[in-house]
């Protein structure tokens, strides 16, 4: 997609509305981390608008963040508890913090808005440099299952359908980078809004060799944040539809 840059996905427009559709997962997300994070530290990469690193926050579990938007953040900072987190604006490849962590996590397939598996592998890598000995790494990443409905690899998906308003999700896929070009559109009577997004998709099995490469391995592997065992039918449903194959991915030293 040219001249696409992350900043236009998670911009202010964006930021404002983005905890208007929880996924609704949220409670079993944070029971999950927390039962891992022991008595912490934590970070969260891309922590966005605190949707769970807040929650962590009241279970007296110390959270840190790394995000790309200030916009996001902003919303962040609204929110009680939200002002007094430490928050870094950088890369999350690059973990722009100091200090080791117990637990470090990136929900919601956000680790595939790294666009290169050179970035990826990189965030692997410095993760596992901010890990303490006996600390975690946990990945939601859904599987890509959404390969198997394309036709001349794109789809036009209705979100849907209102009397005053459309949704509509459009892709392009590129089978060679593993890169899915997306644009969410929304149509109404007052015009036309774009929503672009850009990701490179990874199987789980990718994702287990950059850990591998970064010196971690697979500890748990589990098809939702309730501990159900990972399998074809584990879905994920997010505000804006069907996501994919939920997988969520724990690894350690």
């Amino acid at each position: 997609m040219k001249n696409y840059t992350p900043i236009m996905t998670f911009g202010e427009e964006i930021a404002k509305e983005y905890d208007d559709r929880p996924r609704g997962d949220e409670e079993e997300a944070v029971a999950f981390l927390a039962s891992l994070a022991g008595d912490g530290p934590a970070l969260e990469l891309a922590v966005g608008t605190g949707r769970i690193a807040l929650p962590l926050v009241e279970r007296g579990i110390h959270v840190d963040g790394i995000d790309i938007s200030s916009d996001m953040v902003a919303q962040l900072r609204a929110k009680p508890g939200g002002e007094a987190m430490s928050v870094t604006i950088g890369d999350f490849a690059d973990v722009p913090v100091p200090g080791k962590y117990r637990l470090v996590f990136v929900v919601a397939n956000t680790l595939f808005n790294l666009l290169t598996q050179d970035d990826q592998v990189r965030c692997f890598e410095n993760v596992a440099a901010h890990l303490t000995d006996d600390g975690l790494f946990v990945v939601e990443a859904g599987s890509p299952d959404f390969l198997y409905r394309l036709r001349d690899h794109q789809y036009v998906d209705a979100e849907q359908i209102e009397v005053d308003e459309v949704r509509l999700d459009l892709a392009r896929h590129d089978p060679v980078t593993q890169v899915l070009e997306e644009s969410h559109v929304t149509l109404t009577r007052d015009g036309v809004r774009l929503n672009p997004i850009v990701t490179r998709y990874a199987w789980p099995s990718e994702l287990d060799l950059m850990a591998r490469i970064a010196g971690l391995r697979l500890k748990e592997r589990w098809g939702s944040w309730d501990r159900q065992p990972y399998a074809a039918d584990s879905l994920s449903i997010s505000g804006r539809g069907r996501v994919g194959t939920n997988v969520i991915s724990v690894y350690g030293r």
